[in-house]
């Protein structure tokens, strides 16, 4: 898949994630769904894991028989670059429980299954 391929299919993805995310409280108003800096996180992981494809991506092309290490190094980034974005979030925020949790693991796993399987297309189409 070319970086521009996955650029337009990566912010239709986000575009539908957004929608969800703008929808759901209006299906669900009685339930607090989102912390009240849910866009910021959102914002947050889809440059992360915009900017870690674009990585993986570079190092494939450029080393291909090195490619699942450029993978694991640009996973292994956008771990560290979320986690310490909940550290920085969780010192200077009020709110803390489940909700939060919540947020950032779905969050985090809905784009890294989306990088993930980018990644893995471009690794099929080399292998063929």
């Amino acid at each position: 898949m070319s970086l521009t391929k996955f650029t337009f299919l990566y912010f239709l993805y986000a575009a539908c994630l957004a929608a969800v995310a703008y929808f759901l409280p209006f299906l669900l108003p009685d339930v607090k769904l989102f912390v009240s800096s849910f866009w910021t996180l959102f914002i947050f992981f889809s440059g992360v894991t915009y900017i870690a494809y674009v990585l993986a991506y570079l190092g494939i092309k450029r080393h291909p028989e090195t490619g699942i290490m450029a993978i694991m190094g640009s996973i292994t980034l956008k771990m560290l670059f979320s986690m310490a974005f909940v550290l920085i979030y969780s010192l200077n925020s009020k709110e803390k429980g489940l909700i939060m949790v919540l947020n950032f693991f779905s969050l985090y796993l809905l784009f890294s299954f989306f990088e993930i399987y980018a990644l893995l297309r471009n690794l099929r189409h080399q292998n063929k």
